[in-house]
């Protein structure tokens, strides 16, 4: 391991959740102005909504293409290029004058924060180890929560006292934050450790994972229940405000509560693992998704506080299987750690845009078209697993 030589374990630790952060601040933070946005620029439901979903796919290809650039060139330099992209891209966004340069602006958000992401994730790899690591991704994962939990009832507040630009240009801000963190940050992939082949052929390193069928099955059965969450994420505002009529700061309240939910889950996971084991976890967190997803589709949506009662055990139980699929999934992995981290962030955010999309699609009832997606995700994996466990793979 790479001794930091300005940052200390604890400053790394709160500088590797704080990138972490990028994902559900770059969401969660326009949320309550989705509204607003697709007032301003005279947009529909639809176009709004690909400013989420055009994030979200280019988000997962990003991850796949820096993962092995950063094999090979490092993690401090991809960094701090990514960030300096994220910055200017957050401007683009804030200074829009049609919903088609914000959703411009999205994408190339989405590809510096992607690579932010995978620097991050391979950062813990190569800083932490054993135990150790396994508490470092709990800790970063129950900190990560406070993102979605503050970053909607920001949101609200910043749409009291000025327009959705607002959201953006803080972004910015945390933006250029980051930018000055990565010059203190010291590489962590020594030249003799990285890939040395071209840039291309370094991307052919993702189908020696795609190989790997315990890797894979197993990176599949932990990334299926980020489907619903980011179909619940999509469908949100739309729920809460529209058929519900809260005012966007009740909304956001009512989303905070919810994210601030996810941090019980890592220390639940700490709890638990040990006593339980993998396997056992696993079984906890498949139940009580599955309650929550009947809970949804039967009494969701009678009334707002029954919606939110419902999905706050998914909310938890979605936030265990982060940290214990990647405690699992790293200790999978010997080589190519940057590569790795990017498949892993790859097949989480594309199940998750295939969950966004699922929750939009034209549902004669959102709220119980978000229970169907819940319980068929948890049948997905539950097919997985059982396919694995047969054939003696876990």
């Amino acid at each position: 391991m790479i001794r930091q030589q300005y940052l200390g374990q604890k400053a790394l630790v709160c500088f590797i959740t704080f990138m972490n952060m990028f994902i559900p601040l770059s969401i969660d933070l326009y949320l309550p102005a989705m509204p607003e946005m697709g007032a301003y620029f005279g947009a529909g439901s639809v176009l709004v909504g690909m400013t989420l979903t055009a994030f979200f796919l280019v988000f997962a290809v990003s991850i796949v293409i820096f993962g092995p650039i950063s094999d090979k060139y490092g993690r401090r330099r991809v960094l701090i290029a990514s960030s300096l992209l994220y910055v200017a891209a957050s401007l683009v966004c804030g200074l829009s004058s049609s919903i088609y340069m914000l959703i411009a602006g999205r994408i190339l958000q989405a590809a510096g924060a992607g690579a932010i992401i995978t620097v991050a994730t391979a950062l813990i790899k190569e800083c932490f180890a054993g135990s150790l690591m396994a508490k470092i991704l709990a800790v970063t994962q129950a900190l990560g929560v406070i993102a979605p939990m503050a970053a909607p009832l920001i949101g609200g507040f910043l749409l009291t006292v000025t327009s959705w630009r607002g959201a953006f240009f803080l972004l910015t801000v945390l933006g250029v934050l980051n930018v000055i963190l990565a010059f203190f940050l010291t590489e962590t992939l020594t030249p003799e450790n990285r890939y040395r082949g071209s840039v291309l052929r370094s991307l052919t390193l993702l189908g020696g994972f795609l190989r790997l069928r315990r890797f894979m099955g197993l990176l599949i059965v932990f990334s299926l229940l980020s489907a619903p969450y980011m179909a619940y994420l999509a469908v949100s505002s739309f729920v809460y405000i529209d058929f519900f009529r809260l005012t966007p700061q009740e909304y956001s309240y009512y989303f905070a509560i919810n994210s601030g939910a996810a941090v019980l889950g890592p220390f639940l996971y700490l709890r638990l693992r040990h006593r339980l084991g993998n396997r056992g976890m696993l079984k906890f967190i498949f139940g009580g998704a599955l309650l929550s997803a009947f809970a949804v589709f039967f009494l969701g949506d009678r009334a707002a506080i029954l919606m939110l009662l419902s999905f706050l055990p998914f909310t938890i139980v979605e936030s265990m299987v982060r940290p214990l699929g990647m405690d699992v999934l790293l200790r999978e992995v010997k080589d190519n750690v940057g590569t790795a981290s990017s498949m892993i962030n790859f097949v989480q955010t594309l199940l998750g845009s295939i969950g966004m999309a699922a929750g939009t699609l034209p549902w004669s009832d959102f709220v119980q078209g978000l229970g169907i997606i819940m319980a068929a995700a948890l049948g997905c994996a539950a097919i997985i697993w059982g396919l694995m466990s047969r054939q003696k793979l876990v």
